[in-house]
């Protein structure tokens, strides 16, 4: 029985300590993205106010934006991955919590699934991109590094997938979830 809680209790803290770091990643990713949409905003807006005579631009914003946005869904979903489920209470709303946390568990198991599909397929394109030299539209930076940051924040939403799946299917843990009410 003890090796059974300490088991739980090492799932339950890995899983917060990820939980914290991709908390840190969405973080930084939307100060990020806001801090290039405020600049690139405000240079627009004082080249028009100037008619031109000032005409400082943020170049490839739109390209910073979206790969900021990968990177923030991506961190945002791993950190939140049991507290994001809809439970649509048609078949299940009479069971026992115990046995909904079950099927959540299982439920999660997908999500594992979802994260580790990702993980391979990004690094299988982070390789064609280092190998194959490719870059961004705008900026010209490197894609190999930005599809293995996604791929890592796609590991990691399997990675949590799977520990509350355990949680779940073991133990009969889990999260409060959103009622599709």
């Amino acid at each position: 029985m003890q090796s059974s809680l300490s088991f739980q209790q090492l799932l339950l803290r890995a899983s917060h300590w990820l939980a914290l770091i991709c908390r840190l990643v969405a973080g930084i990713a939307l100060i990020g993205l806001l801090a290039v949409t405020i600049a690139d905003v405000s240079t627009r807006y004082l080249a028009r106010m100037t008619e031109g005579a000032i005409s400082l631009r943020v170049s490839g914003s739109v390209e910073l934006v979206s790969y900021l946005m990968l990177f923030a869904l991506l961190a945002a979903m791993s950190a939140n991955v049991e507290k994001s489920q809809v439970v649509v209470e048609a078949f299940s709303h009479r069971l026992p919590q115990a046995i909904k946390n079950r099927i959540q568990g299982l439920f999660l198991l997908g999500f594992t699934a979802l994260g580790l599909i990702l993980f391979v397929g990004l690094l299988d394109s982070a390789a064609a991109a280092t190998r194959y030299g490719e870059v961004t539209q705008d900026l010209r930076l490197p894609m190999g590094p930005i599809f293995q940051l996604a791929a890592v924040l796609s590991l990691l939403l399997g990675l949590r997938s799977f520990i509350h799946a355990l949680l779940g299917m073991i133990y009969a843990t889990g999260e409060e979830a959103a009622h599709g009410e």
